[in-house]
């Protein structure tokens, strides 16, 4: 915005500049025709119209220098903005791609929810009602985690290593009997890398 802003200005000033060459042009003309013409004869009024003629051609260059420069000027801002443009377009199409991206990640993930979803909805009803209360219970309390595997002696859920004493209850205790973690109160889940 700001490239094409100074391009703007360059180009009402190159305006203005160039109507100040036609203006003092066209001054020029007319003098050189008064001059031309011969209605001038009185010898001082020839000097001073031919020192104005002088002065005017000095001012029309000293003003096509400055119509030359802003011209260079609004040349550079036109390019700007024009590289300018080309990059904006460009991240335009990368974020058009990132979001096509990130709306088909958020479809995938929306899909796996629902089949998650369902698949919870099949094993929380085989499940006997007073566990699966508890476990919704602590999953409330532990921020979404009701319950955690028990790996190499350790709670997943609190990461701590359970004492010696608890684990030799856990290997005793029947394989349908719900453990908790001392620590973080979570259901321990047993499985074959539980290191009982």
């Amino acid at each position: 915005m700001a490239a094409q802003t100074e391009e703007s200005d360059c180009a009402r000033e190159q305006t203005k500049a160039e109507q100040d060459v036609d203006q003092v042009r066209q001054r020029a003309a007319r003098d050189q025709k008064r001059l031309d013409s011969g209605a001038v004869s009185s010898p001082k009024d020839l000097e001073n119209l031919q020192r104005e003629i002088a002065s005017l051609a000095k001012r029309q260059g000293d003003l096509e220098d400055v119509v030359l420069e802003v011209m260079e000027r609004r040349e550079s801002a036109q390019e700007r903005a024009g590289e300018l443009a080309e990059r904006v377009t460009s991240v335009q199409a990368r974020m058009d791609d990132a979001t096509a991206r990130r709306d088909a990640a958020c479809a995938e993930i929306d899909g796996e929810a629902a089949t998650v979803t369902k698949e919870r909805a099949v094993v929380a009803a085989s499940v006997p009602a007073d566990l699966l209360k508890l476990y919704e219970k602590l999953r409330e309390q532990q921020g979404g985690v009701g319950a955690a595997k028990l790996y190499a002696r350790s709670c997943q859920g609190c990461r701590q290593e359970l004492a010696i004493t608890e684990l030799n209850e856990i290997r005793h205790a029947a394989p349908d009997t719900v453990i908790r973690c001392e620590n973080c109160r979570r259901i321990l889940v047993r499985t074959s890398d539980s290191g009982l």
